[in-house]
């Protein structure tokens, strides 16, 4: 009989495995339902802290690998906000791959709380973009690990208003360390994405009596918000390009690339998105390069999480709020280390949260 020797093919790179964003991550759950059109991919990347929580994301993605590629940032970001904030948390994420105006339904929310609920409380969900509390009652109809459930519920409520006091905390912490002072009137802010967040954040500026322009996708959005706020629409060919004193990312994330780089204007980059920078290392240097400072996002769009996480451990939205006001003075921390050290505002931030993880982990 023939020998036949055993021979080792290298696998080919593949777009999780072998992707950067999948490093260290736990599980990657994808799910799918013929009969509601689910398609959903559930990301949890760190439970050294704790249970995996972060919310859920509907969009629709270009791609599948674009979906997994997001989905596995989101999660790893979600590990090292909780992190530094010092909560007792892992890192997760979810993403529903369609139309959050066309393709939802509560069928389809329902179906995805069954696979949340087939993950025996690893992963917690909540909202995020294009999903609202109505939508995290169908889940909860299906499994009780879920947060941000409507007050009246039980719950904390939307958490978009606490993501938006944060980040605005973040942003006066900014203005103090670049400015001299954490007043933002008269700054030029120009809010890009103007959802549940974005349109709190516009609120807390134009109070702070800030010249706030807006930019979104959705016409009737930015018409309402506009009107709201006596904000002002931006209606150009290159916003980055835009003159303006603070640039606040607030819709999906990778805005910070080499293309809005080349053209950015402005002293201060603070808003809700998640992984603002494209490439965290490259990007990063460069918006230092620019003399631009730059607020981690992980940090200062936290107020979303404290707010759901104070239903697990039973606080008030006051006490949400009290510690959603701690981000101004970790930011400054940040912008002092990131100076006396000579490292990017981003690799400080991401200096805690590694060792706060490091430290948990030690026998």
């Amino acid at each position: 009989m023939e020998n036949f020797k055993a021979v080792q093919k290298p696998i080919k790179e593949g777009p999780v495995f072998f992707s950067e964003a999948f490093k260290d991550h736990e599980q990657v759950v994808f799910c799918s339902d013929s009969e509601t059109g689910l398609k959903a991919i559930i990301g949890i990347h760190d439970t050294t802290l704790g249970p995996a929580l972060g919310g859920t994301r509907m969009w629709n993605y270009a791609s599948e690998r674009e979906a997994i590629r997001d989905v596995l940032r989101l999660s790893r970001g979600m590990t090292y906000k909780a992190a530094i904030t010092g909560l007792n948390l892992g890192g997760g994420k979810a993403v529903i791959i369609g139309d959050s105006r066309k393709d939802k339904s509560d069928a389809l929310m329902q179906k995805f709380g069954e696979y949340v609920n087939s993950l025996s409380g690893r992963y917690i969900t909540a909202e995020d973009v294009g999903i609202n509390p109505h939508d995290m009652e169908m889940v909860h109809t299906k499994t009780k690990h879920v947060t941000g459930l409507p007050e009246a519920k039980g719950g904390s409520g939307d958490p978009s208003p606490v993501t938006a006091y944060g980040v605005f905390m973040g942003m006066k912490a900014a203005a103090k360390f670049k400015y001299g002072s954490d007043s933002l009137e008269g700054k030029k802010v120009v809010v890009q994405g103007i959802g549940h967040v974005g349109e709190t954040l516009v609120k807390h500026l134009t109070e702070a009596g800030a010249l706030v322009t807006i930019h979104d996708l959705h016409e009737d959005t930015m018409e309402r918000v506009a009107l709201t706020y006596n904000a002002q629409v931006y209606r150009g060919t290159n916003l980055y390009a835009e003159p303006m004193d603070i640039y606040a990312p607030c819709a999906l994330g990778a805005t910070i690339n080499d293309e809005s780089l080349a053209v950015l204007n402005c002293d201060i980059i603070a808003g809700a998105a998640n992984n603002q920078l494209a490439n965290e290392a490259q990007h990063g240097e460069a918006v230092q390069r620019k003399g631009i400072l730059y607020a981690p996002d992980f940090l200062i769009n936290a107020g979303g999480l404290i707010n759901v996480y104070s239903e697990i451990v039973n606080y008030t939205r006051d006490e949400s709020l009290r510690k959603t006001e701690e981000i101004y003075n970790t930011a400054l921390e940040i912008f002092k280390t990131s100076e006396i050290e000579g490292i990017t505002t981003h690799q400080a931030a991401l200096k805690i949260a590694v060792q706060r993880i490091k430290t948990a982990k030690k026998p």
